[in-house]
């Protein structure tokens, strides 16, 4: 028997701060290799994103086939930025999930909705330790820093992300502490972390061909 979700996480959602760059095709080898530095779990899945209708400051997604997970933006408290040579905007975010099944049992993908595949190499940061595992506790200060191969309508796109969970009041400390751990060593050539690729999925999505009207999927 697996536990229920205590009330008042379900009432609040769960708090994160988050900040995401997005390049398109795929990583050069570099960019691999820098990664690999660090011990990484790995993940593949696919992810299905609401585009159609457009929610504004809104994300809904059905993660893995199993759980249906609906982000509200919260604002952004400023840029971030790390070791001299990396500047994204953050996001404040606030999550619910809850288990679900899949969209379809045909195998075809509903109008408005797109599917996302993922490859994701993750290390877990909490107080500049770096562990190759997930955190903890939702309620547990911790910082998941990704590097994350993606596939959606025929396009190779790759990925970094930081994600801070934990009390809010130290969501802030935490990503920064990650950051400079993440990003202690320079960056290869063509890889810029910067403001102009930094944004969320939902965001990138919404900016794709065909997204407007769902003809995307």
């Amino acid at each position: 028997m697996t536990a229920a979700q205590p009330e008042d996480q379900v009432t609040e959602g769960a708090r994160s701060l988050e900040v995401r760059w997005i390049f398109p095709g795929q990583a050069g080898t570099a960019v691999a290799e820098w990664w690999e530095r660090l011990p990484a779990t790995v993940e593949s899945r696919e992810d299905i994103y609401l585009i159609d209708p457009q929610l504004r400051g809104l994300s809904v997604k059905l993660r893995g086939g199993s759980a249906l997970e609906v982000k509200v933006y919260r604002g952004s408290p400023g840029i971030l930025v790390a070791a001299g040579r990396v500047r994204g905007r953050m996001e404040s975010w606030q999550k619910w999930s809850f288990p679900c099944s899949p969209l379809s049992t045909r195998g075809a993908t509903p109008a408005g909705w797109v599917p996302v595949r993922k490859q994701i190499s993750r290390i877990s940061l909490a107080s500049r330790q770096v562990q190759a595992h997930l955190p903890g506790p939702v309620g547990d200060p911790g910082c998941m820093v990704e590097f994350t191969q993606v596939h959606t309508q025929g396009q190779a796109w790759w990925t970094v992300g930081l994600e801070a969970t934990g009390p809010t009041s130290l969501l802030r400390r935490e990503l920064e502490a990650a950051a400079a751990v993440a990003f202690t060593r320079a960056l290869p050539d063509g890889m810029e972390l910067d403001t102009d690729h930094a944004q969320s999925y939902a965001e990138w999505l919404c900016r794709q061909p065909g997204a407007e009207t769902g003809t995307g999927t």
